[in-house]
């Protein structure tokens, strides 16, 4: 497994299990906040990378979604680590296994049920920040998708609402509903950050520079 110190304050852990599954530590005011909880085997070597920061204590996890390289660890880290775990209120009832992520046939319980509390939101209904991360709502590769901004270090952490080989950011596999998930897509040319981290590949430098390539197998849609 491999650390990368990604901007001054967020670390990436890549693992491998075909293709690249990464998750994120970001230090902030309070301490640090782990961003996703990749495949079981990764446990032990996220409590090594957070131990090894000393930067305080873990303060909480946040998911981009309940697909289960995206969760795989939390029972482990939970067990040594007491902390809430959040995601999107439209995500938990996927997550915990009460009802089949879209066109899947069965339910799939990553997460034993009560464990999820919803992402605050504010008063407009957009979600709060919360840490030093601002999420957003990004639906289509899973119904409560969330992404996450860091202002201060202008990196995007995505999870798997894009892949990305090279440089070059993809259009993410296996999701469900592709439509919506390119309509949440548009927070890459809101936000315009300067550095995109995905789950699935590698860092993408001003990622929001390759929107009308990325836009391009949609073109036809607009004839």
């Amino acid at each position: 497994m491999n650390v990368k110190q990604v901007s001054e304050h967020i670390w990436s852990l890549k693992a491998w299990m075909i293709i690249p599954v990464h998750v994120w530590a970001v230090v902030g005011k309070d301490g640090v906040t782990l961003v996703d909880a990749g495949v079981p085997w990764m446990a032990k070597n996220i409590t090594r990378l957070l131990d090894g920061l000393q930067a305080g204590p873990l303060q909480r996890i946040l998911l981009t979604h309940g697909h289960a390289d995206h969760v795989g660890s939390l029972k482990k880290l939970l067990e040594a680590k007491q902390v809430p775990v959040y995601a999107h209120s439209r995500e938990i009832p996927y997550a915990e296994g009460r009802t089949p992520y879209p066109k899947k046939d069965k339910v799939s319980a990553g997460v034993p049920e009560g464990t999820l509390t919803a992402l605050p939101e504010e008063a407009s209904g957009a979600l709060a920040p919360i840490g030093e991360l601002k999420p957003y709502f990004t639906p289509g590769h899973s119904p409560g998708h969330v992404v996450y901004y860091h202002e201060g270090d202008d990196v995007l952490l995505v999870g798997d609402l894009f892949n990305s080989r090279k440089g070059k950011v993809l259009q993410a596999r296996f999701t469900p509903d592709p439509d919506e998930a390119m309509r949440s897509s548009a927070i890459l040319k809101e936000l315009r950050p300067a550095k995109l981290e995905v789950c699935h590949g590698d860092t993408v430098l001003q990622p929001a520079d390759q929107w009308d390539d990325l836009m391009k197998p949609y073109a036809g849609d607009n004839n």
